[in-house]
């Protein structure tokens, strides 16, 4: 599959039902997939209100900070407590757990990821520095600060906000800050090993 830009201010956007906020889906796979059965999502959400988080059991979801003041997670039996209130600072959860979440001020805008739990595993890296990231068949990249140059298959020039995915076909960048206070979000997605190649044979 071909990659795939995309300007995160003109995505489009999905109130909730609950009227406390909206999300903007980046990406999700494979096509055509829903919240039902998709394999990795993408999106960035706008917490207007606070609420319970949605429970999505068998997933594994990361959120980070994009811009207000944050929101204070925890579950019934306090096996989350987090306070997510740095900027560009991932925390992972399990989506099996029902979670309130309360506004530590204003709205705020996250950064989401949801993969199936099983079959794919979500590595996330944000980087200020010019770096190699190793060829990935399935990833993303978004300048969070500043302008990025992409070298990979092509160059590619990405200011804040902007970015690229690209799925079911491998690609590696060499990606290069232009100025100072730069960072960009590197996400790639691996398929889990089948637990049963490391089985060892019966005797």
């Amino acid at each position: 599959m071909s990659l795939h830009a995309f300007d995160t201010a003109s995505l489009p956007v999905t109130p909730w039902k609950n009227g406390g906020g909206s999300t903007r889906e980046i990406a999700c796979w494979p096509p055509g997939a829903g919240l039902g059965d998709f394999e990795w999502r993408l999106s960035i959400a706008t917490i207007a209100a606070s609420g319970p988080f949605s429970v999505f059991p068998g997933i594994d979801r990361t959120i980070m900070l994009l811009a207000g003041d944050g929101v204070h997670l925890r579950s019934a039996e306090h096996a989350v407590d987090h306070r997510l209130a740095t900027l560009h600072r991932p925390y992972a959860f399990s989506g099996d757990v029902p979670l309130d979440c309360t506004l530590l001020g204003g709205a705020s805008s996250d950064f989401n990821i949801m993969v199936r739990r099983g079959r794919w595993h979500a590595k996330l890296q944000v980087l200020e520095s010019a770096a190699l990231l190793h060829s990935a068949t399935h990833g993303m990249l978004l300048a969070l600060r500043g302008q990025w140059e992409l070298d990979g298959v092509s160059t590619i020039d990405c200011v804040e906000g902007e970015g690229l995915w690209w799925a079911d076909a491998p690609h590696a960048w060499h990606a290069r800050p232009d100025g100072a206070d730069a960072r960009l979000l590197a996400v790639r997605f691996d398929p889990c090993r089948d637990q049963t190649d490391n089985r060892r044979p019966d005797k």
